[in-house]
């Protein structure tokens, strides 16, 4: 019997002037500070690999527990927990650069001056990464507790320390920003080369034996299959005004056709994050789904699959 040729698929992406071998990128969070993962994964076959969050200095994190499994992923209060960006620089980031990862860094902030001191201590190895994600999406202390992301104005503020960097900047938005579309326009405004949609949504489960909340901390973020209706809204929203704003998608993405969704709303890459709670390889398996996917269809390269829904749908209401 006569095989059938594999139709060629061409999975490179960009997000603004970064070149990816492929759109799938491994989450903040859920893939360590360095080579954590490599006994399990490859960590060459992502896109990149988007380290866990780093302050200027060491922070100490959020009481246990930190995580609890829900119905539609998981719930995490870990609280940011990390060793600072010198720290990592000097003992993580030179394994990752061995190993031929292609690292972008995140950064997380109280204020504005501590988002500038983070990228400040980066900027001396810019060589070895690729992109700065601005985390605005945690809660933040700056004359009073809240999330830089929630507004335009505390948004560009952050985003423009960020850039002592040196480095594109991803700007990691917030559903809790009562207008995105108005937030991700401040980001791109203040020198953001992208944004990332979305982060956590707040949430909250109780303990009914105990008859308190089970995470340490009280409240905490949910993430996976439960809230990527919600990330591809805001996708799709910020693309339908921003079209030339790059935009990362991220929230539930665990099949090749869940990243094929995030790309059609909006997205040039999507990051997996919760799925590699349960299975270390769910970026290589994504992104061979989604290789598969163009097959099927014939499909020659998923750039063409950038915003593909906006031509044929009225969208939200």
């Amino acid at each position: 019997m006569r095989r059938r040729s594999r139709h060629p698929v061409d999975l490179r992406t960009a997000v603004g002037a970064v070149e990816l071998p492929n759109p799938v990128l491994c989450a903040s969070g859920t893939a360590g500070y360095g080579t954590e993962l490599a006994g399990v994964m490859d960590l060459t076959a992502p896109g990149a690999v988007v380290v866990k969050s780093l302050a200027a200095a060491p922070w100490p994190g959020n009481p246990a527990p930190r995580l609890d499994a829900t119905p539609a992923g998981m719930i995490n209060s870990v609280g940011l927990q990390g060793p600072g960006v010198a720290a990592w620089a000097a003992e993580q980031l030179p394994a990752l650069q061995a190993a031929g990862v292609r690292v972008v860094a995140s950064i997380w902030g109280r204020t504005v001056a501590e988002y500038r001191r983070a990228a400040e201590l980066l900027a001396p190895h810019r060589s070895g990464i690729l992109a700065v994600e601005v985390n605005l999406s945690c809660p933040n202390l700056d004359e009073g507790e809240h999330l830089f992301a929630r507004a335009p104005g505390s948004t560009a503020a952050a985003v423009e320390a960020a850039a002592a960097a040196g480095l594109p900047l991803w700007a990691k938005l917030s559903l809790a920003a009562p207008d995105i579309v108005a937030v991700a326009a401040a980001a791109r405004e203040a020198g953001a080369a992208a944004v990332t949609l979305i982060n956590t949504v707040p949430g909250m489960v109780i303990d009914v034996a105990e008859r308190r909340p089970v995470l340490g901390a009280g409240g905490g973020g949910v993430s996976g299959p439960a809230i990527r209706p919600l990330a591809v809204r805001a996708i799709w929203e910020c693309h339908a005004a921003l079209g030339d704003l790059p935009i990362l998608g991220v929230g539930g993405v665990a099949r090749g056709i869940d990243a094929v969704e995030m790309l059609m709303a909006g997205a040039c890459a999507v990051q997996v994050g919760t799925a590699t709670f349960a299975s270390p390889r769910a970026p290589e398996r994504v992104c061979a789904e989604l290789a598969a996917w163009c097959r099927r269809r014939g499909a020659a390269s998923v750039r063409g699959l950038t915003g593909a829904a906006h031509g044929s749908a009225e969208g939200p209401s």
